[in-house]
């Protein structure tokens, strides 16, 4: 199953981070996780968000440019060694990592994951093949809320 992300194209100077993170508030829509990357010249937002068709219109409507990923997230067991056990699915499953990020729940021993990946298909069934659990979006954004 994968999951919407949004990605969001920022000048890299002071207060532009907030203007999308405030027309959100001001939407009352509630971010999930995020990712911030930088370069000398631009940031790229990604953000997880359950109304995500709202969340796009609202920071397009306030001057945003937004694209629409796919992603893909995993539960993992959050100790050592957690992550490294996900990595070696994907490696011999030949799929490459374009990017990834995490996340952990207070209530529980798991973490999320969160990965970009070359080929999306060829690694959820990988994955399921090994037993992880692929999180759809009703059950993340479940996890997230409660």
């Amino acid at each position: 199953m994968k999951i919407n992300q949004l990605s969001v194209f920022l000048e890299n100077k002071p207060g532009r981070l907030s203007e999308p993170c405030k027309a959100l508030a001001q939407a009352g829509i509630n971010i999930v996780t995020l990712s911030l990357a930088d370069t000398q010249q631009f940031g790229i937002l990604r953000l997880i968000i359950q109304d995500w068709e709202k969340a796009k219109q609202v920071l397009e409507a306030g001057g945003c440019v937004v694209k629409i990923t796919e992603v893909v997230a995993t539960e993992v067991a959050d100790r050592p060694g957690g992550l490294t056990e996900i990595l070696a699915v994907i490696e011999e499953a030949g799929v490459n990592i374009e990017y990834m990020y995490a996340f952990t729940f207070r209530s529980q021993d798991k973490a999320v994951l969160v990965f970009r990946f070359d080929d999306p298909e060829k690694a959820v069934e990988a994955l399921k093949a090994k037993d992880i659990n692929i999180l759809g979006p009703v059950e993340l954004y479940g996890m997230a809320s409660g």
